[in-house]
């Protein structure tokens, strides 16, 4: 493997960033180096969008660099979760400011007080809000607090409903057929799963981690498996919505 596009370890990779958000740019430059794989996945996703692709990547540079100078290391989550959807969204604000459809600036500013609310809910509460929570903290409908978040956010098609209990992967019971990027899939989901709480986290990990059938996940959890395939099947459900 080419020793510029091997992997950072978790733990060098915050100690890069901790040099990083002190001010050393060569840290700064060595993390955009290492994680050109990364980057380069999320900027393929908006090819043929009218932008040249060089444009394209200086523009997730700029959402890395972001993402390596507001990173907080007590969110527990790794940096690749984190730097993500700063990379897609500095793509994504580029492409909606530039393009044909613009978005007015009182529901920009709308999404970004239901963005900041949001992100104070999560470190509060360790959850995420529900769309019926947000619409009545603000006291508008369901429909403005999806199209508000959706303005900022791109839409992503991965999920549709399939209810087959047993043969196939995580991804494939999560999958419309439409994935372009599975590397870029895997962490948004892994980043979903972190929002689970411990037991739903448990059965996931088991049954499409670890490969454990259902009967063997409700032993070692000490339930029935009909609870084990009830709650899957839930999970599965809240996991889509998360999307």
């Amino acid at each position: 493997m080419d020793e510029d596009f091997k992997l950072l370890s978790d733990q060098e990779t915050i100690d890069e960033i901790k040099k990083a958000q002190s001010g050393n740019n060569e840290s700064k430059e060595y993390l955009l180096k290492k994680n050109f794989p990364l980057i380069k996945s999320i900027v393929k996703r908006y090819i043929n969008m009218g932008v040249e692709y060089e444009d394209l990547y200086q523009l997730g540079c700029v959402g890395f660099l972001k993402a390596i100078q507001n990173f907080d290391f007590v969110l527990n989550v790794k940096f690749s979760t984190y730097a993500v959807p700063m990379i897609a969204g500095e793509i994504k604000r580029f492409l909606r400011d530039d393009g044909e459809v613009k978005v007015s600036r009182s529901v920009k500013t709308l999404a970004s007080k239901i963005n900041r609310y949001i992100f104070n809910y999560k470190k509060t509460q360790n959850v995420m809000p529900n769309i019926k929570e947000i619409a009545k903290y603000f006291n508008i409908s369901q429909e403005d607090v999806i199209f508000a978040i959706d303005s900022t956010q791109s839409t992503l098609s991965l999920f549709d409903k399939d209810n087959s209990d047993d043969g196939l992967s995580l991804m494939d019971k999560l999958s419309n057929g439409d994935t372009q990027d599975l590397l870029l899939d895997n962490i948004i989901l892994r980043e979903a799963i972190l929002q689970l709480d411990k037991k739903e986290r448990q059965i996931i990990l088991l049954r499409f981690y670890r490969g454990s059938t259902q009967s063997e996940v409700a032993e070692m959890l000490g339930i029935s498996q009909v609870q084990v395939s009830r709650m899957e099947t839930k999970i599965i459900e809240k996991l889509r919505k998360s999307f």
